[in-house]
């Protein structure tokens, strides 16, 4: 597999871009194709087998594509599919999972919140991640209802996005909580809304970076990092096209003049 094959990603919609960019800022390099499956977003409320199903669509399509690996930016596909994936494909993926572990340990007040979707929390690797690493620890958990279908409109500054997520922090506010672990790709987005909720000692860990660092590690040991000085990246939905191209307006301005990113509409 030549080392300019390409860094395949997807997720349930624009969520995942938050995974996307920190890999593009990490390895600017690497060509990428990202698959927004945002007319079947959210991932969180289906069953396994659905999780499973569309899980295993996106990665044909990206093997398809080119892909040498594929992160998998979905909390929800990874703690429900990936098992399933690296059992059926001959290709590295990356998972995303919510960052319990440095949460609980550096936690002060043995208490902390963690925002995720209702397939994120139900999953049994969450739920062994959870056990293993919050003995002694508050662990509020609070399913993002209503959260993702706002996000993929692309109004970050909607007072409805507001009220509904100030309704699922303030109980972790009054727990005393002082992170707030976000369990869903999605939720990167709203972390300046978060930070007018919260109060200033609370930190908000998401795991963007790390996914990009471990994409980074697998990548280097397989010999299969690129070189280049240019990179190229296609971001394909199934959705709306505006939205994508609103979301990630602002992140073209950040990097380099011969990173070329194109925003299409794509079925699959």
């Amino acid at each position: 597999m030549s080392n300019k094959n390409v860094i395949g990603v997807f997720d349930s919609g624009i969520g995942g871009t938050s995974i996307w960019k920190e890999i593009v800022a990490r390895l600017p390099g690497e060509d990428t194709i990202y698959l927004a499956d945002s007319i079947n977003a959210p991932y969180g409320a289906k069953s396994k087998e659905d999780i499973i199903a569309l899980s295993v669509k996106n990665t044909e399509k990206l093997i398809n594509l080119g892909a040498k690996i594929i992160v998998v930016a979905c909390n929800t596909a990874t703690t429900n599919a990936i098992d399933y994936l690296r059992e059926h494909y001959n290709i590295p993926f990356i998972g995303i999972e919510p960052a319990i572990k440095p949460a609980a340990v550096q936690s002060q007040s043995k208490a902390i919140g963690i925002l995720a979707t209702k397939g994120t929390l139900n999953s049994a690797l969450f739920q062994t991640t959870s056990e293993r690493w919050t003995q002694g620890v508050d662990v509020i958990e609070v399913i993002g209802e209503g959260l993702v279908p706002l996000i993929e409109q692309g109004d970050l500054e909607n007072l409805e996005l507001y009220n509904l997520l100030e309704s699922y922090i303030q109980p972790m506010v009054e727990k005393n909580i002082d992170y707030l672990v976000l369990g869903c790709s999605h939720y990167p987005y709203l972390i300046p809304l978060l930070k007018k909720m919260l109060p200033p000692h609370v930190a908000i860990i998401d795991s963007g970076l790390a996914v990009a660092r471990q994409t980074e590690a697998v990548l280097k040991e397989l010999n299969n990092l690129s070189g280049d000085a240019s990179s190229d990246h296609y971001i394909y939905t199934n959705g709306d096209v505006k939205v994508l191209k609103k979301v990630l307006s602002r992140f073209r301005e950040s990097v380099k003049p011969t990173t070329t990113i194109t925003i299409s509409h794509k079925d699959f």
